[in-house]
């Protein structure tokens, strides 16, 4: 095992019994949700995971080890402590060498998820490439990694603060298939459409399985991102949404904010001018999720089982 694994009592257990594990990131509870919801749905995500057959491993950088799987006062600190650093694939040398503690990103989940041997990994919506890129480069770290470690990530699609188009462009560019789940188009988060396709759609658990199943037998290294919908009584139409991500887009921008601080610039400012529907949207859309990757574990699981 990697020396800089450390595993809680609950996931060393699944392991050991191969019971089907959903990796969950912490920059969602740190940077994602203010407290206290970040707690309550991180909490909240771990429970449907186990309701639905799977073991969560809430995955995090505590005094020098990638601990895989947290325990509720872990959880709780990285819900209510203040210095805590994000970390990808950038950050994870230097925030495990000087024991920081460290939320890990999408890209840097995938990491941890990837050398732990999990396969599937729970989360709200993608990065991917920035609107406006043509002038400042701003492209996530999460379509990097998605393309390099055998991982499904199963989100909202991606973030609809991004440009959508070149975000798919980016993926298909690096062999990364979309799956729509239960929907032909590619969801944009707040939204269960963007108006663009998705390469494939696949309607059941066992399907998705089967994919992910041929996808690295054929020995290919990337993951896959299997885009599933908001509830349709929680999304806001992306019409409606739009417009309010020009808005706090065009306010990012004159006030300077780049690299990691525009997505958490960008959510905080869209639930302001969207009165907190957003916020509600995207609690719904994680929850979603989490029920959804569990799904898929246990499917994944039982067809490597058989």
């Amino acid at each position: 095992m990697n020396p800089y694994l450390s595993f809680s009592e609950e996931v060393q257990q699944a392991f050991q019994q191969r019971l089907p594990v959903v990796a969950l990131e912490t920059t969602i509870i740190s940077f994602g949700f203010p407290y206290p919801y970040n707690l309550q749905t991180a909490l909240e995500m771990e429970a449907i995971i186990r309701q639905h057959g799977a073991v969560p491993a809430t995955i995090g950088l505590i005094e020098g080890k990638v601990k895989i799987g947290l325990d509720k006062e872990e959880i709780e600190l990285f819900a209510t402590k203040e210095q805590i650093i994000k970390v990808s694939r950038r950050d994870f040398a230097y925030a495990l060498s000087q024991k920081k503690l460290g939320a890990t990103t999408i890209s840097g989940t995938m990491i941890a998820a990837h050398l732990a041997g999990i396969r599937v990994f729970a989360t709200g919506g993608l990065g991917g490439v920035h609107r406006g890129s043509h002038l400042h480069g701003d492209v996530s770290n999460d379509l990097e990694e998605i393309s390099r470690n055998q991982v499904a990530v199963i989100s909202s699609g991606a973030k609809a603060i991004l440009d959508l188009p070149l975000t798919l462009e980016y993926l298909e560019t690096t062999g990364v298939p979309v799956v729509g789940y239960q929907s032909n188009d590619f969801a944009s988060f707040y939204s269960r459409t963007s108006g663009l396709p998705s390469n494939f759609r696949l309607d059941s658990p066992a399907e998705v399985a089967k994919l992910m199943h041929t996808q690295w037998d054929l020995g290919f290294s990337s993951g896959l991102l299997v885009a599933n919908p908001v509830p349709k009584s929680e999304e806001i139409p992306f019409q409606e949404i739009d417009h309010l991500i020009q808005q706090a887009v065009a306010e990012a921008e004159s006030q300077k904010i780049t690299g990691k601080e525009v997505t958490p610039f960008l959510l905080k400012r869209i639930n302001q001018l969207s009165d907190g529907k957003s916020l509600l949207t995207n609690l719904a859309l994680v929850r979603e999720n989490a029920k959804v990757g569990a799904q898929i574990a246990v499917a994944y699981h039982q067809l490597n089982r058989d």
